[in-house]
C-alpha cells in the first residue's frame, strides 16, 4: 500500500482535534486551489468572537490553532470560507471547551 500525498481534490475541513478541548484545538482543512481563507469562531448565540484566519492561501493540507485560554467554556462553532476564482465554499462545525 502507498501513500500519497499531493493537493487535495476537493474542499473539506475536519472536526477540530481534540474536541472537547481544554484550552487549545486544531483545525485541519483542504484546499484543492489557491484562494482566500476566512476562519470565524461564533459563540453559541451566533456572535462572532474571534477570527482565526483571514488571508490568501496556497492549496494543500492546512491547520489552524486555537487558543481558548481567554473565552469561557461552553459550545463554539467554527466557520471556514474558501474563496477562488471559480467559487465559495463553506462550511461550519460545532466544538467543545470545557474548562
Amino acid at each position: 500500500d502507498e501513500v500519497v500525498i499531493g493537493v487535495p481534490t476537493k474542499f473539506s475541513i475536519s472536526q477540530n482535534y481534540p474536541n472537547p478541548f481544554n484550552p487549545v484545538t486544531k483545525i485541519n482543512y483542504e484546499l484543492p486551489n489557491d484562494g482566500f481563507v476566512k476562519i470565524s469562531l461564533f459563540n453559541i448565540s451566533g456572535k462572532q468572537v474571534a477570527s482565526l484566519v483571514n488571508d490568501y492561501q496556497n492549496a494543500g493540507y492546512q491547520t489552524a490553532v486555537f487558543n481558548g485560554s481567554g473565552f469561557s467554556s461552553g459550545v463554539y462553532y467554527y466557520r471556514v470560507e474558501f474563496k477562488n476564482e471559480n467559487n465559495i465554499e463553506s462550511m461550519t462545525k460545532k466544538m467543545l471547551m470545557i474548562k
